[in-house]
């Protein structure tokens, strides 16, 4: 379990792992970082976000109770895999990626028996990268959803439930990674896979002038990081597949209803 002597390191300082230091940090809790940015780094000592980071600074591994990975899920196995062997022992990881059946099996495999992988992830964010812009407000209001698997024990989700309510998230979910990757695929990818297809729809140079707010809701989160959502996209790929094609499904009813003049299906399409 998490105490007041807890150090935490955070790997990959970006807007998420930034905004884990700024929200433990207020709590009185010892956070470390380690980013490929050092500009990065100061940024977040000047702005007392972390007590100390480097790029690269072994002492900062050897000394964590609590590694957190802000990395893009490939990056991640590959820097576990590298530095594992500095950890010491019952050492707890977590994560924060939005893929987990692709990583997580793969992650415990590889990893040292006296480590503790535990995986998560904070369902919050911003349309904005990099820990200038940290926020641990996004957090309060936000769901957060801890994916175990069989290797690990009601102790480890106790203690990333303790994690969850010490930075405030308003509802803390179990979910094996299967399921995850299945609501994910639905609750989050789907809606990024239409707010980019339709900003992709019309071309027209012109449309700023006659928007509305319904276009900006619908394409709030089409702003996004090309390099990790083409990696989490294709992580998915099965199961994202699926809810497209139950999304073309649907909108091709929805098509079918105006082109049948079927007013009371599209009335009841609206109520529903």
């Amino acid at each position: 379990m998490i105490t007041k002597d807890t150090r935490f390191l955070i790997v990959g300082l970006g807007l998420i792992g930034g905004s884990y230091a700024m929200g433990l940090k207020k709590q009185g809790y010892h956070v470390d970082a380690i980013d490929i940015n050092q500009l990065s780094i100061d940024f977040a000592i000047e702005n007392n976000i972390i007590d100390d980071g480097s790029t690269f600074n072994i002492e900062l591994i050897q000394n964590a109770d609590f590694i957190i990975s802000g990395l893009y899920p490939n990056m991640m196995l590959e820097w576990l895999n590298d530095y594992q062997h500095y950890m010491k022992p019952n050492t707890f990881i977590t994560d924060v990626t939005g893929v987990k059946t692709s990583t997580v099996y793969m992650m415990q495999d590889k990893l040292r028996k006296d480590l503790i992988f535990c995986a998560s992830h904070p369902m919050a964010g911003k349309e904005v990268s990099g820990v200038k812009y940290a926020d641990d407000t996004i957090f309060h209001n936000a769901n957060f959803i801890i994916t175990p698997t069989k290797q690990n024990s009601e102790e480890h989700i106790k203690t990333l439930q303790q994690f969850a309510t010490i930075l405030g998230f308003q509802n803390i979910s179990v979910l094996s990674p299967e399921k995850h990757d299945e609501m994910i695929g639905f609750l989050s990818q789907l809606t990024h896979v239409i707010a980019v297809s339709l900003m992709n729809t019309n071309d027209n140079t012109h449309l700023v002038e006659y928007t509305g707010d319904s276009l900006r809701a619908l394409t709030r989160i089409a702003k996004i990081n090309e390099n990790l959502w083409s990696e989490l996209f294709f992580l998915n790929k099965t199961e994202l597949i699926k809810q497209i094609d139950a999304f073309l499904s649907s909108i091709t009813h929805m098509r079918d209803v105006l082109v049948n003049d079927d007013i009371e299906e599209l009335k009841q399409l609206f109520i529903q």
